[in-house]
């Protein structure tokens, strides 16, 4: 009976021990109306950026996201409408610095 309860006990410590997986949420640069990722090469008045293009990997977060796209000589931007290589209504996502 008490070599069970000892048993039951170690059991219990070693599986308290062990490490638990950290799940994180995945990075969503755009939301909303602005909901489209975009690298763009030129701004025209935040109504129009030039040059637009998906960044060529996911970016894992604000910092990541600046980076992939400075990479190809372009700022991270979210749009509305990408039209032909053309963002209409586009800004700064939350978090990257220009």
């Amino acid at each position: 009976m008490q070599f069970s309860i000892a048993i039951i006990a170690l059991f219990g410590a070693a599986v308290s021990a062990l490490p638990t997986e950290e799940k994180r949420q995945a990075y969503i640069p755009c939301s909303g109306l602005y909901g489209t990722s975009q690298c763009c090469a030129t701004d025209v008045l935040g109504v129009a950026d030039l040059d637009c293009g998906n960044p060529p990997s996911a970016p894992t977060d604000a910092t990541d996201f600046s980076a992939v796209c400075s990479a190809i000589g372009q700022r991270a931007r979210c749009c509305v409408l990408p039209i032909l290589d053309q963002g209409i209504l586009c800004n700064t996502p939350t978090g990257v610095q220009d």
